[in-house]
């Protein structure tokens, strides 16, 4: 009989064993699942504000060009640095506006045809505020969520957000190459204030 009681304990403290274990690891990892589920790397406004950083840096590029070789200088077949800004402004203010109104608007980099420097650079400070006005309407649950962009682009918004920026390095990685054959030395890429 001693034998019987020393079996079912040694079976029961096994059997308690496991499933405390099992249980503590199961706890764990629903723990573990929320924590993910709400870790945040960056928030909304750190995201503009880098984004607007970036913003800062590639005005300065513009600037940094003389008039016409904004308008005429080109490498390889590339379009001219104007083409490039006039590209990134049809994108950043126009689709937040999209994203927040949730209409369909087309992409249009013809829309505004500038004719100097100082039109491009106040057509951007413009955009820059309504970047800001309409950053500011997107709610956190609303960065998840899916949205056809320009009728062509369907990813959750942050993506989106996420390809403004990335397409604004890239060409002004463009411009700091023609202002470099140019002879002029770009902007740290570091300096991203105004």
């Amino acid at each position: 009989m001693i034998n019987f009681f020393c079996a079912f304990a040694i079976i029961l403290k096994f059997l308690l064993t496991n499933y405390c274990h099992n249980l503590a690891v199961h706890l764990y990892q629903i723990k573990q699942t929320n924590m993910n589920a709400t870790a945040t790397v960056l928030n909304s406004q750190q995201l503009l504000i880098h984004w607007q950083g970036h913003r800062n840096l590639t005005r300065r590029v513009i600037d940094a060009f003389p008039e016409k070789d904004l308008f005429e200088f080109s490498i390889g077949g590339m379009r001219p640095f104007s083409k490039l800004a006039l590209e990134l402004l049809a994108i950043a203010g126009p689709a937040l506006k999209a994203i927040v109104d949730g209409s369909d608007n087309t992409f249009d980099e013809e829309a505004f045809q500038p004719a100097t420097k100082a039109e491009i650079l106040s057509k951007w400070d413009e955009q820059t505020e309504v970047i800001n006005e309409y950053f500011s309407q997107i709610s956190e649950e609303r960065f998840q969520e899916t949205f056809n962009l320009f009728g062509q682009y369907e990813f959750p918004v942050y993506q989106n957000i996420l390809y403004f920026v990335d397409n604004e390095i890239h060409h002004r990685g463009q411009g700091y190459v023609y202002l470099r054959a140019l002879g002029i030395e770009p902007p740290f890429f570091w300096e991203r204030e105004r």
